[in-house]
């Protein structure tokens, strides 16, 4: 946890609130490999890291709630008893979208306030605003003794970013972030929201991350978009999702939806596929195999469901011709973030170097390389 952050965040409340308050880590995530296929009811392989949102927060002894977000010096006053969706609401959404969902449960929020801040770089793809909404959820249902169970939360923060964001993201960002377990990727099954654990051992290879530092507007319309297509394919095949599918089954409708779409689809079967081939890899232990399933989701993600961009084009076509890395990919909903790249021990440094000048040459803008620690899952700071 980053301890300047944690002194950030309590001294802000402290100036601006007289109540002691609870105080919330929710980390962000990074996913190995399954990308878009959690909407699909499929299989995903993430891991909680030690980069996210710290939140203070207590009941309010006046009948109104403040929020203030400590990393764009914004606050923001409202009461629980007229909660709804923010046109051009960004962060707002988040928090009021939880209160919201809550309500519909039938459990009693009272007003409230909160300071959060975190240290995942915004856009990067590490699911920020998972982080959020169950930083929210969890310090709400500590608060107010709700006795809502984990499961529940993650799904009251999901229908938050449905109801009040507009992102019909899937549930692997908020049971990752929830649920993570210190050192261990989970193999998600986002059907039953059953994971597996998989304890990360990459022998003589380390996780880093490169944030291209750009994320190209169309990237939430673009998600709804790659649903809506996946929807309309499982519809096709009466079945209720692709997860479900198989590639001779998608041959069976390819003259029934575009060239475009039956990619997409294919995508998505072919993903799963390797989400579940990858833990059978690392239960192997051979590393080998997973950066070879890894590279092969970046092409698909590239050529297939077209979420890529070119910087991170760029990000892995570097990977690929360095003996150092032995896969790379894009990570997260597309059209910017980063790339996550199995590097060989003591080879990072000069990687790292290469990269950072060739992408100033090509962009003129700087990428940002980030080591991080897989860590626990959202809990109260002792």
């Amino acid at each position: 946890m980053n301890t300047d952050l944690y002194k950030r965040i309590t001294a802000v409340f402290n100036a601006n609130f007289d109540e002691e308050p609870i105080l919330i880590f929710s980390p962000g995530r990074i996913n190995i490999i399954g990308e878009h296929t959690d909407y699909n009811d499929g299989f995903v392989f993430p891991a909680a890291i030690d980069k996210g949102i710290i939140a203070a927060i207590s009941k309010s002894t006046n009948d109104k709630s403040s929020a203030i977000a400590v990393d764009l010096d914004q606050q923001y006053n409202f009461s629980v008893n007229t909660i709804e969706p923010i046109k051009n609401g960004s962060w707002r959404n988040y928090i009021v979208g939880v209160v919201g969902e809550i309500q519909k449960t039938g459990k009693q929020v009272g007003d409230f306030n909160i300071v959060f801040g975190g240290d995942i770089p915004n856009g990067s793809g590490m699911s920020s605003s998972a982080a959020l909404e169950n930083s929210v959820v969890f310090g709400l249902n500590e608060l107010f003794e709700l006795g809502l169970t984990k499961e529940e939360m993650i799904f009251i923060s999901q229908k938050a970013e449905h109801n009040y964001v507009g992102v019909n993201c899937g549930i692997m960002d908020q049971y990752a972030s929830m649920f993570g377990q210190k050192d261990h990727a989970l193999l998600l099954d986002c059907r039953t929201t059953i994971a597996t654990p998989f304890l990360i051992d990459f022998k003589d290879y380390e996780l880093l991350l490169i944030n291209t530092n750009v994320k190209h507007s169309l990237a939430d319309s673009a998600y709804n978009n790659r649903r809506a297509v996946c929807e309309n394919v499982a519809s096709l095949l009466k079945i209720k999702a692709l997860r479900d599918a198989t590639e001779l089954d998608l041959r069976k409708i390819k003259d029934q939806v575009s060239e475009e779409d039956y990619q997409k689809a294919l995508f998505v079967v072919q993903e799963n596929n390797r989400a579940q081939a990858a833990s059978d890899a690392m239960t192997a232990n051979d590393i080998e195999k997973l950066g070879e399933l890894i590279y092969r989701s970046h092409d698909g993600l590239q050529h297939q469901y077209k979420v890529s961009c070119e910087e991170l084009d760029f990000l892995v076509d570097l990977a690929k011709f360095s003996d150092e890395v032995i896969g790379a990919r894009m990570m997260g909903g597309g059209f910017g973030g980063c790339t996550i790249n199995i590097v060989k021990k003591g080879k990072v440094n000069a990687f790292i170097e290469k990269v950072v000048s060739l992408y100033k040459e090509k962009f003129n803008k700087e990428c940002s390389p980030y080591s991080v620690n897989i860590s626990d899952g959202t809990h109260k700071i002792v």
